[in-house]
């Protein structure tokens, strides 16, 4: 059934949603699956708190939003009952008690009849902690007191082996703290959990994944050569991701020697997004202007060894919490709010366009050139070298 969902999204949608979920999908690769925005998509997951909600279903003897379609259009002619059951396949009765229950011949509707009938067959199962007050002021203490959903479920079983009221799963607890529409647990409470999260996560979503902030096999950037530190050789860059409204990113990358800037455009934060569109802008440029690379212990670089590898780039990180240490990309990105402002949708933006002002920056004086530009000083020394 289309539009039944929450933020926009049909019940087709939403099932598709929960089964990427499921399966460890990132936000962005969801969103460009379903062409909708990762904003959306996080709202819609947050809403039920990562868990994956029960998924309404239409069995066959129910009459569905195009038979109801066609009953309007049948009583609107002008057509009997009978007639109408017969093209539909359905009995009489079944179709004569659906306008009934709707309003009459008269004033049937179908998206109305549709959307009733809906709501009629919602009849959710109310949760224990709704009917036992004991029971979730044990939870809300244990919660308190930093233990595991999993441990106040087992600590249940072992107190109270025969008292099956007072026993309740890790699952349902989860749920009752993140499911903010159940009103059962109140949300502080998920600050005592270990992981500090506000949703559930997918356990597939570790698969082939690697922990937050956690690039494996990394070069440091106390490894990085002279050369690079001096600014003398062209061809060193410094990259980062500037972030929009609406969980959208650009790319930027800004070569050292001359400030020279490139913009980015990216679908997605996750690292197959980030790489692909970073490789692919990169060998547009010279072989002598791809030398090296260094950016922050972000995991959308987690891919970094394929990078460097289609490149022929090295790749350098920066230590953690330490932006200082690409002080030429953080300065060029506080130049780019100027055309970029934090509030803004990034994904408006098109490729030509983010190299429009990349060009306009590029032809700014700067005066730590001494106020050439960074593209006369990038040219100047491409033509010097050859």
């Amino acid at each position: 059934m289309r539009g039944q969902g929450h933020f926009g999204f049909s019940t087709e949608d939403q099932t598709e949603v929960w089964k990427r979920h499921i399966e460890g999908e990132s936000l962005s690769d969801i969103g460009r699956a379903l062409r909708k925005n990762p904003g959306t998509i996080h709202r819609l997951i947050g809403y039920y708190g990562g868990i994956s909600p029960y998924i309404k279903r239409r069995s066959s003897k129910q009459l569905s939003l195009s038979e109801r379609e066609e009953i309007s259009r049948g009583l609107n002619a002008d057509e009997s009952i009978r007639s109408i059951a017969k093209r539909l396949g359905r009995a009489t009765s079944s179709i004569s008690r659906e306008v009934n229950r709707h309003g009459g011949k008269c004033t049937y509707r179908a998206i109305e009849a549709e959307q009733k009938a809906w709501k009629n067959a919602c009849r959710p199962k109310p949760c224990a902690l709704h009917q036992h007050a004991m029971l979730k002021k044990i939870i809300e203490e244990k919660l308190s007191l930093k233990w595991s959903p999993e441990q106040i479920s087992g600590w249940l079983k072992l107190n109270y082996p025969m008292d099956k009221t007072m026993t309740l799963s890790h699952e349902t607890i989860y749920k009752s703290l993140f499911i903010q529409a159940r009103g059962l647990l109140k949300k502080e409470l998920s600050q005592h959990l270990r992981s500090r999260r506000m949703m559930r996560r997918s356990k597939n979503a570790k698969i082939d994944r690697m922990p937050r902030g956690q690039i494996i096999d990394g070069i440091s950037i106390s490894q990085r050569p002279a050369e690079i530190e001096d600014r003398a050789i062209p061809g060193h860059w410094e990259g980062d991701l500037i972030s929009g409204s609406n969980n959208t990113h650009i790319a930027t990358l800004v070569e050292r020697h001359s400030r020279f800037t490139l913009l980015v455009k990216v679908a997605g934060k996750d690292t197959l997004s980030v790489t692909r569109a970073l490789k692919n802008k990169i060998l547009t440029l010279p072989d002598a202007l791809r030398l090296s690379l260094t950016w922050d212990r972000g995991m959308e670089l987690a891919y970094h060894k394929q990078l460097a590898l289609e490149t022929h780039m090295d790749i350098y990180f920066c230590d953690p919490q330490s932006p200082w240490q690409r002080g030429t990309n953080e300065n060029t990105n506080r130049l780019l709010r100027q055309y970029l402002p934090k509030s803004t949708n990034l994904s408006i933006y098109s490729q030509n366009e983010l190299d429009f002002i990349a060009l306009e920056l590029n032809q700014r004086p700067r005066k730590t050139l001494g106020f050439d530009t960074p593209f006369a000083k990038l040219y100047q020394t491409v033509a010097m070298t050859g």
